[in-house]
């Protein structure tokens, strides 16, 4: 795989991560000869849909523990990659949110996938919405969970953008800010500490800059998920921070699509406590995003963990999930 820069920071190599026994894996080639890493879960012959990670995130990904047997028992292939710069896939210097439309259109090429439901958390929000808008004519429905708004957006400026958000969020997006070379040994630091964090106590994967709801806290603390969280940070920084450091600079740079494109039947959902993306970024899209279906969930980032029938179930083709808790009242 392609890097940018010799890190310089021990990072994980020669396939040293741990493999996800549960994922069909395979790679992509793009048009472009970028390659990207691929892991699917539930019926090969199932509903397709795109899973978007996180940021930092990989490939790997598979039902919650609550209900291992939930992507069979709705019948959906849930596809996730690695965006570019992290787990297997190439990096691609300067991209936007909208280049990643680009990676999920080879990947459902290569599998002769017409048409699919999408959907995205966190630093993939944004990326899923990019698809809705530019794949129209093959999105079936699409759901963007707990992600943010376009830095800067009218209605939300920068100040607000930030307001609310946890310590280590705020430090992130202000290095972005201020580019790449002072983003990048900041960024090496942060994840060399967390390979070792994961390991140590998996139940506290982001440190003490990143405060996070009691939920939240609790859904981490649950010992069925630490497997899946180590493999999820040693994979996600595989190759170094490329990944990561790509992200943060595209949620503080023009997004190069405007959400008020999306055509095809979205849900915006968010959580009322979240610390990582403040429940204003999900106002704002639920504001924005044309007849978009909102969910507030009562907890923080991570509430989706407890709830993905709801979002799975909807994307194949069900009912939506009821409005957990009133719309937020106006300061005003």
């Amino acid at each position: 795989m392609a890097q940018s820069s010799q890190p310089s920071q021990p990072w994980i190599s020669g396939g040293a991560t741990q493999p996800d026994p549960d994922a069909r894996q395979y790679t992509v080639v793009t048009p472009d000869g970028r390659t990207l890493g691929v892991a699917e879960y539930g019926p090969a012959d199932g509903l397709p849909v795109f899973s978007l990670h996180g940021t930092p995130g990989c490939r790997f990904g598979g039902p919650p523990p609550e209900e291992p047997d939930l992507y069979e028992r709705l019948g959906v292939r849930v596809i996730g990659y690695d965006r570019a710069g992290y787990g297997l896939s190439t990096r691609r210097p300067g991209r936007r949110v909208v280049d990643v439309v680009d990676d999920v259109r080879a990947i459902a090429d290569h599998n002769g996938i017409e048409q699919f439901a999408v959907t995205g958390g966190s630093g993939g929000g944004p990326h899923c919405l990019a698809v809705t808008a530019r794949l129209a004519d093959r999105v079936t429905r699409s759901a963007c969970v707990v992600g943010v708004t376009p830095f800067g957006a009218e209605g939300l400026p920068a100040e607000q953008w930030l307001a609310g958000m946890t310590e280590g969020n705020v430090k992130e997006f202000t290095w972005a800010a201020e580019g790449e070379a002072v983003m990048r040994p900041n960024l090496e630091r942060l994840a060399a500490a967390e390979l070792q964090r994961v390991l140590d106590n998996p139940a506290d994967p982001f440190g003490d800059d990143y405060e996070l709801s009691a939920g939240d806290r609790a859904i981490l603390a649950d010992p069925r998920r630490h497997v899946r969280t180590v493999r999820l940070t040693q994979e996600a920084f595989r190759n170094g921070v490329d990944g990561w450091l790509d992200d943060n600079l595209v949620f503080v740079s023009p997004w190069g699509f405007d959400v008020a494109e999306i055509t095809r039947p979205t849900m915006v959902w968010f959580g009322v406590e979240d610390t990582l993306v403040p429940p204003a970024h999900g106002e704002w899209l639920a504001a924005h995003v044309p007849g978009a279906m909102v969910v507030r969930m009562a907890g923080g980032h991570m509430e989706l963990a407890l709830r993905a029938a709801d979002l799975v179930g909807w994307l194949a083709g069900g009912d939506p999930p009821p409005d957990p808790v009133p719309p937020k009242e106006s300061d005003s």
